[in-house]
């Protein structure tokens, strides 16, 4: 679909936002080098955050042989951003000031058998008014909310249209949630929301190419080429976690046989103990969780099931990157999610282990494999800075909001929050 002079507009209005928070205070020249707009568009733009209170004014720097030049920062407190990080096994909500940092935090744990759209919706509604309670903040003040769920989503329409993990189809994610919350909200799902995270703070800062991979109880890769996030004609670019890694393999909820997902997302962990040791007292057949936690545990204290069974899924994960490696070529491929940072390095030492010896040779040299150095839920950062996009869209226009109808933004149907 072609750009309109709009789109492009808002485009640069968000590098350019999204460099003075990674560079802040900086000068509007050093904004237009690293952004390569012109230094015109970068004042002009820069005049409009500042009318927005976006950003402020914080004084000048010495310039050789000229005037000095004007600073400008984020106005952190300019604003308020929600990030929501939906699931299989917990929402978590975080709210964050101008700067992206995290103000308040609240978690909704989801029991198995508990995600029905209207569980879920409940929980996120629950977490929302939580954060803004705790940050104190006034519902003006809130900018909207990025949701992020797995699975396959339309963005314009606000529909969850695929989740395989819940048999989800065509759920109107973004109406149901309208009906409690009455902020501008924007729906995407966690590999995007990863991956901008990445690019805006973390591993894949100043990258070209990266791929981040999620390892939860889903599995897929968000990918940024070309210095932008890649989402496919689709938005459906990132699918990773269900392409094939072992003909005939194991039964996958896409319909599908040995996906990837099913050999390293959290079930197929456990399950790789349950037929290694199916009594071990590491497998909490219940809980995800206490099982990779206990996984992690057990390879801190050398236990040979542990480490056997991490071995065997980083052999499986290896194998699996290495076509990321070969086929996309990246400057760096981060490991995150929940899965991730629990195994932590015992992990990564073996993924690059494994794929060693399954990539390439030149396009394994090229490509550094990482940990995510993110302190905070990257999930929730990262479905914040869609929120960010989304009122960054709306300037200028009669109502706060993205592409949603004009309910979705509507007050009077708040059961969480102030009106805004």
């Amino acid at each position: 679909m072609k750009r309109t002079s709009r789109d492009i507009r808002t485009a640069n209005r968000y590098e350019v936002l999204r460099q003075i928070i990674a560079e802040s205070p900086t000068s509007r020249q050093e904004v237009a080098a690293a952004t390569g707009l012109s230094l015109a568009t970068v004042a002009t733009l820069v005049g409009e955050l500042l009318d927005l209170r976006m950003l402020t004014e914080v004084g000048f720097e010495d310039s050789a042989g000229g005037r000095p030049r004007g600073l400008v920062a984020v106005h952190a407190s300019g604003g308020a951003l929600i990030g929501v990080d939906i699931a299989e096994t917990y929402v978590r909500v975080e709210l964050f000031d101008l700067a992206l940092n995290v103000l308040a935090r609240a978690d909704e744990d989801m029991r198995p058998g508990e995600s029905l759209p209207e569980q879920v919706v409940g929980h996120v509604a629950t977490a929302v008014g939580s954060v803004v309670a705790q940050a104190g903040v006034e519902g003006a003040r809130v900018l909207g909310v990025g949701v992020s769920v797995p699975g396959q989503v339309d963005r314009d329409t606000g529909i969850a249209e695929y989740a395989p993990n819940w048999d989800w189809h065509d759920v109107p994610l973004l109406d149901l949630l309208a009906e409690h919350i009455a902020y501008p909200l924007h729906l995407d799902n966690p590999l995007r929301a990863c991956a901008v995270a990445e690019l805006w703070f973390g591993a894949a800062r100043g990258r070209g190419d990266a791929v981040v991979v999620n390892l939860g109880t889903g599995v897929g890769a968000g990918l940024a080429l070309g210095g932008g996030l890649h989402r496919g004609v689709s938005n459906s670019a990132g699918e990773w976690g269900h392409t094939t890694l072992v003909l005939d393999g194991r039964l996958c909820h896409c319909g599908n046989h040995g996906c990837v997902e099913t050999y390293v997302g959290a079930p197929g962990i456990m399950l790789n103990l349950r037929e290694l040791s199916p009594g071990s007292p590491l497998l909490h057949p219940e809980d995800q969780t206490a099982t990779i936690d206990a996984l992690a545990r057990g390879v801190a204290a050398e236990d040979p099931v542990a480490l056997k069974v991490v071995r065997d899924t980083a052999r499986y994960l290896g194998a699996g990157i290495s076509d990321l490696v070969n086929l996309l070529n990246p400057e760096v491929i981060v490991l995150s999610s929940w899965v991730a940072a629990t195994l932590g390095e015992p992990l990564l030492r073996e993924v690059r282990e494994a794929v060693a010896r399954h990539a390439l040779k030149r396009p394994f040299a090229a490509t550094e494999i990482v940990l995510s150095p993110i302190p905070t839920d990257p999930v929730c950062l990262g479905a914040a800075t869609f929120a960010l996009e989304g009122a960054l869209q709306s300037v200028g226009q009669p109502r706060r909001g993205q592409t949603q109808p004009a309910k979705r933004t509507t007050p009077a149907r708040s059961r969480t929050a102030p009106p805004s």
